[in-house]
């Protein structure tokens, strides 16, 4: 069995587990960990396969992250959580979160998908854009190649995934959180990334489910996001104003307020009768 991966953790009460983007980590949540505590809830925020401390997966796949993440979810349920937790998944994260809700439906009692996607690279047709998905990765990885760190591709692209509203502290902790990300597991992050598609999958999801988009987000833009809310039956959406990509970083008052609301509204009717 491979060995679990690694999290932090801060509260009581119903379990709330976030996952990263591909320039993430546990760090990226270390605002949502503190106000979901205090809020009443067991915070949760991990480090994906080959992120922080968490060893690294082979192959690396999105059936493989699901399947550490299912691991994960399992030993961390309680018997405050009924049988289920709460999952909220950002950019990559996202995608990994619908991998889980698409393979153990069973596990998660509300869902939350921020800045991402039901696919990535692929045509309007649905079709794989193999040249397009091969040049998405090298472009990412050549500063690499060219023997940068990870600390420049921070200071590059984080600016560019940014809103005019960020605040100036969650800019520097996504920095951050990108230059901590070994650049291996940064290169085989990219492969998965543009093999993910659960297009044909996004109306199955029967879980309570919030959208939660950035107005200036150009890496999973408002319209994908209000796109996947009328495709899942029942969900919700809501753009944060002058947000990017990073809108959990940028914007973590506008960000957690919309989450804590959504979980509020939707607590009544995901408890469960035990008999």
């Amino acid at each position: 069995m491979s060995s679990l991966p690694k999290f932090t953790t801060l509260g009581a009460g119903p379990t709330v587990l976030m996952l990263h983007g591909i320039g993430g980590g546990h760090l990226a949540f270390a605002p949502q960990v503190e106000s979901f505590a205090r809020a009443g809830y067991r915070a949760v925020a991990w480090d994906m396969p080959g992120y922080g401390h968490s060893l690294p997966i082979e192959p690396y796949t999105f059936k493989g992250l699901a399947q550490s993440c299912i691991q994960l979810i399992e030993n961390l349920m309680t018997d405050k959580d009924g049988g289920q937790i709460i999952l909220i998944g950002h950019s990559m994260g996202g995608m990994v979160a619908q991998e889980v809700v698409a393979r153990r439906p069973d596990l998660i009692a509300r869902l939350v998908l921020a800045g991402t996607s039901p696919a990535f690279g692929r045509k309007p047709d649905g079709t794989l854009a193999q040249a397009w998905s091969a040049k998405f990765v090298s472009d990412r990885q050549a500063p690499l190649d060219e023997g940068k760190s990870m600390a420049d591709v921070a200071r590059t692209l984080v600016p560019q995934m940014v809103g005019p509203r960020a605040l100036p502290e969650g800019v520097t902790l996504a920095t951050h959180c990108m230059s901590q990300v070994p650049a291996a597991t940064y290169r085989r992050a990219l492969e998965a990334l543009v093999t993910f598609d659960r297009q044909a999958d996004l109306a199955r999801i029967a879980v309570p489910t919030l959208m939660v988009a950035g107005e200036f987000d150009k890496s999973a833009p408002p319209s994908v996001m209000k796109s996947m809310a009328t495709v899942v039956m029942g969900s919700q959406y809501c753009e944060l104003s002058g947000i990017g990509h990073l809108m959990n970083m940028e914007a973590p008052d506008d960000f957690d307020g919309a989450v804590l609301d959504f979980l509020a509204g939707t607590h009544d009717r995901t408890k469960k009768t035990v008999h």
